[in-house]
Formats: structure tokens, sequence, C-alpha cells
């Protein structure tokens, strides 16, 4: 008989940098949203051409838009669109579409990809099923077993 081993929930809210957790008989999984937010001095030409040409707006830390919803497993966002939809990146680096209804879509499988196929982006939308989003951490705890970093014993 095969023994399922226990998944635990990472909350990755805020969080910068490479992160390592092991507990045992468990598997542990990142949860939460992200904002990859670039500093106004890199704003140039080549953003502005990106918003221009291909309705991709990368998001930079003087126009943070607010998120409404919390994920699991983890996103970090990169980019919003004219339709204040979000495009965003996953743990697997796929890279996701999600409209304002929180529905979402598969759009490339690397970030490469989506940047080769830039012009075409919003018509290769295929629906993503890989999500849960809840609106807040504390609603995603009613259902999820999360681990508190402050109760881990760093090592």
């Amino acid at each position: 008989m095969e023994e399922h081993m226990k998944k635990l929930y990472l909350d990755c809210t805020g969080l910068s940098g490479a992160i390592g957790v092991s507990v045992p008989d468990a598997e542990i999984a990142l949860a939460g949203t992200t904002i990859h937010s670039l500093s106004v001095r890199d704003r140039n030409e080549e953003y502005q051409r990106f918003a221009d040409d291909y309705d991709i707006h990368f998001i930079f830390e003087d126009a943070i838009p607010e998120i409404s919803f919390y994920s699991v497993p983890s996103l970090e966002i990169l980019a919003n669109d004219s339709k204040e939809g979000f495009i965003a990146r996953t743990n697997d680096e796929a890279v996701l579409y999600i409209n304002q209804n929180l529905d979402c879509f598969l759009i490339a499988n690397s970030w490469e990809e989506f940047l080769e196929n830039k012009l075409s982006w919003q018509s290769n939308m295929t629906p993503y099923n890989g999500l849960t989003f809840y609106q807040s951490k504390e609603d995603a705890e009613k259902d999820l077993d999360f681990i508190d970093l402050r109760e881990l014993e760093i090592k």
C-alpha cells in the first residue's frame, strides 16, 4: 500500500530570493501572489513599445496594481494589459493570463516563448485549471495546511 505524503503550503507573498524548506514526510508547495515590479529608473522606450504594440504593460514600482486574490500554487505577476488582466509566471515557468473574472489561461510554456510570440499572445490562450484562487491567505488556510516559517528551526 502506497502511503501519501502530507501536502503543506508555504506562503511566498512578500518573499524574494530563494528559500528551501524541508519537512519530513511532507511535500512542500508554494502559495501566494507576488508582483515583480521594475524600478522607475529602468522605464524606457522598449517597455513603452511593449505597452503600445503588444498590450503588455510591465509593472513599475510607482504603479503597482492591487491584487484581489491569493493563488495556490504561487504566482509571480510580471505585467498587466489594458483590460486589467494579469500576465504571470508559475513556479514551473508557465506563463498565464488571468482576466478580471479570475479565468486563467496558459499563454506560453516559458517566458522566452511568451516573448517570442508577443505579437500574438492574446490569440494563444488555452484554459488553464492548475490554479485555485482564494480571496485571501486566511481563506486558503481554511482548506489547506500552511507552514509558519517563524515556527521552524533555522539551521
